[in-house]
């Protein structure tokens, strides 16, 4: 079904094709028509019969149905279902029930391909493929349709129709994702309605039926598009039938025929047991004797349904050990575990036939070196439970992970003995609080390209939970929820990956880099590029864990095993002679020697813990954690429930220690003295006896150079960076200014080979003066010529670089309270307010500091802006986008979609024709107060002074605030409102106070 005219006006009723044709045919043809032959000029008529003409739709020949939505309405299925057949569009219905007594599902589903292409060969141009036939079991609406799909693409017609599936199965948004992802063009699940009906008849509904079910389509819609926005696909009609999926657990025969060329990783049941659990369902149904339905226990556990890795009873068990310290009741907490057959470890034998004494093993302290806890945020859980990882972490001598909402500034100093700081120290998509000094007190910088529990798309933190102490680590506004969007906008291409790990090294060059991707097919290669763009570790991330923040939408068939992702990097790299410059990582309900065991084989040489060390502390798996209501205070900001939290680094230190002790003797059972010479072995894993004929794991478990000793990796490589002009020039000239006390001015040429220029100066900076770093101006470079990417990247206070000539891309990259300015030559004729100046994703992160660009800024300027102020004389598309504080004036004509997703700070355009280019879904759109006018004046003189602009003078010199319009953030407004409110009122805390106001008014 196309998107090409409403159902209203479907197509003119009457109109001769045949003379439309040979109109259209006459202009570009010689000879004319007559002598054309009947055959061309029928199939041609066929053609544009069934088709259109694509390069000129109009009412008369574009013989389409535009839908709204791919969920359909009863009334719009069955105007569809009945249509006038004066608009010559022919409709066919086709049961995909069987008798399975007489038939096999196979040979059903082979007739109804059948029947089906003699329905599209007798003229149909819309499938209705229907469940509604009660004499038999229906076949799994995915695999019809798919298999159909398949079908007449392979014989060439499946161009001729579009397929509608009215059925009772789908209601789940992964289904109906599944059916339009494999080709299915609209869906009626009516037994959908008829519940809602139901439950609006028995009162279990309030609102309006028509409500209920247009919020029903409504929320679907949404949360489709939102699927199909994680795979950076722009409309619903790109997305069906482009298979953005792969299969785990189906035989290679079923998706070779019914989900043709869909990744299949582990092969698994074939045709008869899907026909077996089809027959197994019905006969159920048949039995019930009342109209109530069983909870599976997919989401909260369910005694007797769903299985999952943590029930209550190993919770406890689990608690009672790490709390004791009693070694005993962990490996009763793992005999639990050892029962479940949940992951795809759990199908796998390790061959324990050339065993040696546990003594010969390495010890539990050089073993729990390689742990490392989850990158969870401070916001996301309590700082009670995030100090107690970092505490817990520190003593063993492994890390633990801030995660994205960077690290609040006083755990950067030991006290009393304590060290709270966190070693990782992740860059996201987001960047929040991503500061010079943030990176300068890492080990290891972590840049998250992706995120295991939820894949795809970014971190949320609710309103709710950003308190304002989470608000000032983050540099951001309390109250207001803060979104990292899925696409890291400093991160499009290997390139750009490559950028940005040359940018942290040269802001320590003494952290190893590391990133995250997500297990998938594909990822192999996607980690070769990654580790030639200058990686030390890559972490291959499973789909299981998250703090439960995540919609069920994210959760669920999101993501595959770390096992299957983890074994083809590991052998992907091996392959192309490059696992040895690199260390593999991997996570993802690591919770026994077993699992550590089955990764190591895997390729894995460091492991990372998050649900297990929060089950350690106290979390009961309530799965309240973003409504903020945690009642044992893990994943909560309330004060109140964090008194409760009752967590201890020795809880979180003797989950560890029972992982390596046991995982010890995993290795001597399996004849490994260290963990570095099991790596890889995968010779010694193999399918249990329970599994085999279900599952396949031979691609997982395939490694041609598995003892290959020199492709494993052995030692990091020093980051070197002594070509870098910052290390050649800056730091010798700068010495004793670096020291503090003595000011310098440095002139030099630069290229656009100078790239994360100034970034190494402010390390050495920050080194010494913390995030206070110098007083303004100690350091003035004045660089003349084109400055390469990142050009002033994460530039710290004290430091003012002025640029006299243009600017790449990431200019002023995560600014820290430097200056920085671009002008052009003082030779150039061009007229500095009609060119660009500046390439795309400028400012990009800035937290404090200055900016004037006497030009055009490309697009994406000062995404998410934190707080900086940045003048610039235009901008591309998307400026300002997910800004959070700071002030951006844009003297000139904005692009596209200004101010999305923009919760913080505040922005001044000049010129009010720009109003049509801002995405007003966050923000309003203001004329100019008295307080906004001084504020601006001032900053223009502050741009005026930097760049001696003629154009900026003219405008201050003949200012008129009804020029400009000021674009502000609707929950920003408030807050700040509230602040002022309480501020006068004399408030001891007004920033908490006016939080508090703020969600007793939502």
């Amino acid at each position: 079904m196309g998107n090409d005219l409403p159902l209203a006006v479907l197509m003119e009723k009457e109109f001769n094709l045949y003379q439309f044709f040979k109109e259209r045919f006459a202009q570009v043809t010689n000879p004319p028509i007559d002598s054309i032959r009947e055959d061309i000029v029928m199939s041609t008529l066929m053609y544009l019969g069934r088709e259109g003409n694509l390069l000129n739709p109009t009412n008369v020949n574009a013989r389409r149905i535009r839908i709204e939505n791919p969920i359909l309405s009863e009334e719009e299925f069955n105007k569809i279902k009945y249509i006038d057949k004066s608009y010559q569009i022919k409709v066919d219905t086709i049961s995909y029930t069987y008798d399975y007594k007489k038939e096999k599902m196979a040979s059903a589903l082979d007739r109804i391909f059948k029947e089906c292409e003699k329905k599209v060969d007798d003229g149909a141009s819309i499938l209705i493929l229907t469940d509604r036939d009660s004499k038999g079991i229906k076949i799994p609406s995915l695999l019809v349709s798919s298999g159909l799909h398949q079908y007449l693409t392979k014989v060439s017609k499946r161009t001729h129709v579009s397929i509608v599936l009215e059925s009772a199965e789908p209601r789940e948004v992964h289904h109906f994702a599944c059916l339009i992802g494999f080709g299915v063009n609209a869906i009626y699940p009516y037994l959908v309605y008829e519940t809602i009906s139901e439950y609006k008849d028995r009162g279990y509904i309030t609102i309006d039926k028509d409500k209920a079910l247009s919020n029903y389509r409504h929320a679907t819609l949404k949360s489709i598009t939102k699927i199909i926005s994680k795979m950076g696909i722009s409309t619903i009609q790109s997305y069906n039938g482009a298979q953005i999926f792969e299969c785990i657990g189906l035989s290679n025969s079923i998706v070779d025929k019914y989900f043709t060329n869909t990744p299949n990783s582990i092969g698994g049941i074939s045709i008869d047991k899907v026909e077996e659990n089809s027959i197994k369902l019905y006969e159920k149904a048949l039995e019930r004797k009342d109209d109530t339905l069983d909870s599976m226990g997919l989401h909260g556990f369910r005694k007797n349904k769903h299985d999952h890795i943590y029930d209550p009873v190993a919770i406890f068990t689990l608690q009672a050990a790490c709390r004791s310290g009693d070694y005993k009741l962990y490996k009763d907490f793992t005999s639990l575990l050892g029962k479940k057959r949940i992951n795809i470890r759990d199908t796998l034998d390790l061959d324990f036939s050339h065993s040696i004494s546990i003594d010969e093993v390495e010890s539990v302290d050089s073993i729990v070196k390689r742990f490392k806890t989850g990158a969870m945020s401070y916001g996301s859980i309590s700082k009670e439970a995030h100090e107690c990882m970092a505490i817990a972490m520190n003593i063993l001598g492994g890390k633990s992970n801030t995660g994205e909402g960077g690290e609040e500034r006083s755990r950067y100093e030991i006290k009393d003995g304590v060290n709270k700081c966190s070693k990782i120290k992740q860059v996201a998509s987001g960047r929040f609080g991503v500061t010079i000094e943030y990176l300068t007190n890492a080990i290891e910088i972590q840049i998250k390209m992706a995120q295991g529990a939820k894949p795809g798309e970014g971190g949320q933190l609710p309103g709710q939970k950003v308190f304002p102490w989470i608000a000032k680590a983050r540099h951001s506004t309390p109250g207001v929820s803060l979104i990292s969007p899925p696409p890291h906008h400093d991160i499009y291409s290997i390139e750009d990956l490559a950028q940005l790990i040359f940018d942290l090294k040269n802001a320590n060059r003494n952290a190893r880099i590391s990133v995250k991707l997500v297990s998938e097919s594909g990822v192999g290669t996607i980690a070769a590029g990654v580790v030639k763009a200058g990686a030390n570790t890559i972490l291959i991330s499973g789909y299981d864990g998250g703090t439960g923040a995540a919609p069920r939408t994210s959760i669920y068939n999101a993501g595959i095993p770390w096992e299957i992702g983890l074994a083809e990097t590991h052998q992907t790299l091996v392959m192309n002679g490059l696992r040895d410059r690199v260390r593999l990582e991997t996570d993802g309900k690591l919770l026994t020697g077993k699992d550590l065991a089955v990764a190591i084989l895997l390729g894995a040489e460091e492991f990372g813990f998050a649900t297990g060390p929060l089950i350690a502390m106290g979390c009961i798996m309530m799965r309240v954690c973003n409504l903020n209501t945690c009642p044992v205070g893990v994943a909560t900001q309330d004060e109140k429930l964090r008194a409760r939290f009752k967590g201890k680094p020795e809880y979180v230190m003797n989950f560890m220690k029972f992982i390596a002790s046991e995982l010890r003797e995993y290795m001597a059972l399996l004849g490994f003295r260290t963990i570095d010479e099991m790596v890889g072995h995968t010779e010694l894993l193999s399918l249990k006896d329970e599994f085999k004929n279900k599952i396949d794991p031979r691609k997982m478990l395939f490694n041609r150079e598995v003892v290959n000793k020199e492709s494993i990796f052995k030692a990091y490589k020093a980051n070197d960076l002594s070509n870098t002009v910052d290390y050649r020039m800056l730091l010798p000239l700068c010495k004793d200014a670096i020291l503090g006390g003595l000011s310098k001015r440095v002139d030099l040429e630069i290229s656009n080979v100078n790239r994360s220029f100034g970034t190494m100066l402010s390390n050495e900076i920050t080194k010494i003066h913390a995030d206070k770093g110098l007083k303004d101006d100690s350091i003035v470079i004045n660089a003349y010529g084109n400055a390469g990417n990142a050009f002033g990247c994460l530039l710290t206070k004290g430091v003012t670089i002025n640029v006299f000539g243009d600017a790449n891309d990431y200019f002023g990259k995560s600014l820290c309270g430097g200056k920085l300015s671009v002008v052009p030559l003082k030779d150039s004729v061009i007229k500095p307010e009609e060119n660009i100046i500046c390439g795309n994703v400028a400012l990009y992160g800035a937290t404090s500091g200055e900016c004037y660009l006497e030009g055009i800024a490309g697009e994406r300027f000062a995404v998410r802006n934190s707080g900086a102020t940045v003048v610039a004389l235009g901008c591309g598309q998307h400026g300002c986008e997910y800004m959070t504080g700071g002030t951006a004036v844009i003297l000139g004509n904005i692009g596209r979609n200004f101010a999305a997703g923009m919760s913080g700070g505040v922005a001044y355009i000049y010129g009010k024709n720009n109003k049509k280019y801002i995405n007003d879904e966050l923000v309003s759109i203001l004329e100019l107060d008295l307080n906004d006018e001084a504020k601006l004046k001032e900053v223009l003189k502050n741009h005026i002074a930097h760049t001696n602009s003629k154009y900026v003078s003219n405008i201050l010199k003949n200012f008129n605030k009804d020029e400009f319009i000021k674009v502000l953030p609707n929950d920003y407004a408030k807050i700040m409102q509230f602040i002022e409110e309480f501020k006068n009122a004399g408030s001891q805390n007004p920033e908490l106070d006016a939080f508090n106001k703020l969600m007793e008014v939502r």
